[in-house]
């Protein structure tokens, strides 16, 4: 699952750029997550990988190495970002990274 593996025409791609760059579209995937996975045309495959939260799936199906950890922030938020916030720790969770207790 490296950059070798992206898949530049995955809509979830295009998502997770469309999403960290404009607020209103944000807003709007927190509040329907599912008319956002339509708006950008996410596969039936794709959008049960968000609903469930599946990042290393996702990164299975092409999505950017880069997105990854920021699919995570979509989720929990991305302020004051730490081994121990919320993002971190799904993103480990998601991927299978065991964490230290601190």
């Amino acid at each position: 699952m490296g950059i070798q593996d992206t898949d530049r025409t995955l809509p979830s791609n295009r998502m997770v750029f469309e999403l960290r760059r404009d607020q209103e579209r944000y807003q709007q995937f927190q509040q329907d997550i599912e008319a956002s996975m339509q708006h950008f045309g996410l596969t039936e495959p794709e959008r049960q990988a968000w609903r469930n939260m599946d990042i290393a799936g996702l990164a299975r199906m092409g999505v950017h190495p880069y997105f990854l950890p920021q699919i995570s922030r979509l989720f929990k938020g991305g302020g004051y970002n730490h081994n121990t916030s919320d993002a971190a720790r799904l993103y480990a969770e998601k991927m299978g990274i065991q964490q230290e207790d601190n």
